[in-house]
């Protein structure tokens, strides 16, 4: 097993906000982590990064427990957070943003390089002498990703890819992820959008109110409408 989240509960100051959180991601494995706004979804890969450690619980990492490690440390051995707003250098070309996000895998392997990564993202080759800030939501979307993948990391914990993306724009990055499946890359898929999520995953989990309340294959959840009702209807 690749990652295993095991019973963590996680605070902001006073506030319990994970209780008793546990999953895992496979190798090679795309796992949708499904949830309304404010369920727990950012705080779990917070959690695992290292950006809010969990007072209780682990999180092991290929059989190490890398809990409370700084995320330095966790990215370095493996672990790629694409957070939800993006975050790109907005006075950067895109090239630029790409070569600053390039260092070794933790097995010193150079999987990604910039020939690779426009193979996978063609868009970003025919933008990248265009500076950051100018591109759309999809775009910076999709350079974020990509720049991620520059680190070439084992993991990719996607924090709502497909928030404010137009429908076009999000087929797109759904082809996207599935060629990174095809490559190999673990993926943990946070996201509202259960549709979109449920169409790329092997499995799925459901979150609410910082507790897991459903796990199970991601093509048998929309058999249950009843349980899609209860946790994820707006």
């Amino acid at each position: 097993m690749a990652l295993e989240v095991v019973a963590v509960n996680t605070f902001y100051g006073l506030s319990h906000i994970l209780f008793d959180v546990s999953l895992r991601v496979g190798d090679g494995e795309v796992v949708a982590l499904l949830g309304r706004n404010g369920a727990g979804k950012t705080t779990t890969i917070k959690t695992i990064m290292g950006l809010a450690p969990p007072r209780s619980g682990r999180v092991v990492w290929h059989g190490e427990d890398i809990t409370g490690r700084q995320p330095f440390e966790i990215a370095a051995r493996g672990i790629g957070f694409v957070p939800e707003e993006r975050r790109i250098f907005p006075n950067l070309t895109v090239r630029e943003n790409l070569e600053v996000g390039i260092k070794p895998g933790r097995d010193g392997r150079r999987a990604w390089t910039l020939e690779r990564v426009y193979t996978l993202f063609p868009q970003l080759k025919e933008l990248e002498r265009r500076k950051g800030g100018y591109l759309s939501g999809g775009e910076q979307q999709m350079l974020t990703i990509a720049r991620t993948l520059m680190g070439n990391p084992d993991l990719l914990l996607l924090d709502e890819p497909s928030e404010g993306l137009a429908p076009t724009v999000v087929e797109q990055l759904a082809h996207q992820i599935r060629d990174l499946k095809r490559e190999g890359v673990s993926i943990l898929l946070c996201e509202q959008n259960s549709a979109f999520a449920l169409a790329l995953s092997d499995r799925a989990y459901i979150i609410e109110k910082g507790v897991i309340r459903h796990e199970g294959p991601a093509a048998e959840l929309p058999a249950h409408p009843e349980i899609m009702r209860a946790f994820l209807a707006v």
